[in-house]
């Protein structure tokens, strides 16, 4: 199976080519630049490096968020036109799930965080179940990054720029309970994105490119304002 997936929900984007387990090839990108100028073109480059026509691929997976509205938007945006145009399935993958299972195997837990602003994180908490496989602990959601840590009992892996925008209060309210991911580990990886949206698939979670939605996980700016009005 063929799978090009997308990761743009972060500050850098990721666009991959796998089969089936096969990672064929990747690009990286954390230019500071807006994701909409880099994302087609880059997609174009891949599946000319590898040598593959676009209508070939079997899969199209791409995160759904939480993380940036805008970059959430661009990453489903792209692939709904291209799996409208090639008539194939379309899957969405947690930024979450995706961040965690770079971590997968870890005899701890493991928790991602995505920065949200306002002394807030978009997170969930994970434990990892036999082959590597992540069981999720908390779901998904945003919350005061001082009172989720109220509620950690565990020796606990954080990885994703929340996490490191407040590495050093995770770490004086869990001194001894509070690990950290290295940096390789601290970006979303498409490989990543299309693995476990082969999962999902797998599972019978792929979609009409129609009915793919973002997670943004709290109301935008503009509809905050709209509601106080």
């Amino acid at each position: 199976m063929l799978i090009l997936a997308l990761d743009t929900s972060t500050q850098s984007a990721s666009i991959a080519l796998i089969d089936d387990s096969v990672t064929l090839c990747e690009i990286n990108i954390n230019l500071g630049v807006n994701h909409s100028l880099i994302v087609l073109p880059a997609i174009h480059d891949l599946c000319r490096i590898a040598h593959i026509e676009i209508g070939n691929i079997d899969l199209f997976a791409c995160t759904r968020g939480p993380g940036s509205f805008t970059g959430i938007r661009v990453g489903i945006s792209t692939l709904k036109g291209i799996a409208l145009a090639t008539g194939k399935p379309v899957v969405g993958v947690s930024t979450l799930d995706a961040l965690a299972y770079n971590l997968a195997g870890s005899e701890m837990l493991v928790c991602p965080m995505l920065d949200a602003r306002r002394n807030q994180v978009y997170t969930a908490l994970y434990r990892t179940k036999p082959d590597n496989i992540l069981e999720i602990k908390e779901h998904e959601r945003i919350v005061n990054v001082r009172d989720f840590l109220l509620n950690i009992d565990d020796k606990t892996l954080f990885v994703g720029d929340g996490a490191m925008k407040h590495a050093g209060l995770i770490h004086d309210s869990l001194p001894d309970k509070s690990f950290f991911a290295s940096h390789i580990h601290q970006n979303v990886r498409a490989v990543t994105v299309g693995l476990l949206g082969k999962k999902n698939y797998n599972k019978g979670d792929s979609l009409n490119p129609d009915n793919l939605a973002p997670a943004y996980l709290r109301l935008s700016e503009a509809e905050m304002s709209l509601f106080r009005k």
